[in-house]
């Protein structure tokens, strides 16, 4: 099968009604960061508090501080909203699309460390990059789930579409694929979070289980210059054509 692995976004849809479930991960893995997390935005220290958001308003705030053990849960790949998220349109997907992406997406938060797709999650605030107490989420979740994601993805292909930030959460040790994209022959990077979103919605809408589909998969304004490969990194570079 293939797996893919992606960003999380700064942005946040609110609320939620997902049913409570063990999500990806030992049982009480994340209770240290949660714990450590809770406390800070429980503790009405407004200072503390904007650090860890990476607000400069206290009143831009509000809307994260809430107790995220007893929060309505929703799930990953609905949580998130931003660039990459706009463009995979998940709400709009069918139902079929959408179970894959529950399935086969492991999201690399900056609060729960790596999330299925379809895993419940509170409405919570992280900068990236930003401690939590004393805790470096990167550091946190690279010494406890890369040997259980390596199990994971042991019989799986690889494609990582994610901000190179988040290698520091985890880097496969077996073979995986990424992907490049040049616009008149330079790299782009806002773009590249759009046209990661877009990739990933054509991917779950025609059921791709296999690089070799991939491969074969045809995506509007998308073109493959040259494949790369360095040691166990493929790196697929397109060309986006207006």
């Amino acid at each position: 099968m293939l797996k893919i692995l992606f960003s999380p976004s700064e942005g946040k849809r609110s609320g939620g009604n997902a049913t409570p479930k063990d999500i990806f991960g030992a049982l009480n893995a994340r209770d240290e960061i949660l714990k450590a997390y809770n406390d800070i935005v429980l503790s009405q220290n407004e200072e503390d508090i904007k650090r860890l958001f990476g607000f400069k308003k206290f009143s831009e705030c509000q809307p994260y501080i809430c107790n995220v053990f007893d929060s309505p849960l929703m799930m990953a790949a609905e949580r998130y909203q931003g660039v990459a998220y706009d463009y995979l349109k998940y709400s709009e997907l069918d139902t079929a699309a959408q179970n894959y992406l529950q399935k086969n997406l492991i999201i690399f938060s900056n609060l729960y460390g790596p999330v299925l797709g379809g895993d419940p999650i509170a409405n919570y605030k992280v900068k990236q990059g930003n401690s939590i107490g004393d805790i470096a989420p990167e550091k946190f979740y690279k010494e406890r789930f890369s040997y259980q994601l390596d199990l994971y993805l042991a019989s799986d292909e690889i494609l990582d579409l994610r901000a190179g930030y988040y290698d520091k959460f985890y880097k496969s040790t077996k073979p995986y694929t990424t992907l490049k994209f040049l616009k008149n022959g330079k790299t782009v990077s806002h773009w590249a979070k759009a046209y990661r979103g877009i990739v990933l919605r054509e991917i779950a809408k025609h059921n791709i289980t296999t690089m070799q589909e991939f491969m074969k998969l045809e995506i509007d304004t998308l073109s493959v210059q040259e494949i790369k490969v360095i040691k166990n990194k493929t790196e697929i570079i397109y060309n986006i054509i207006e």
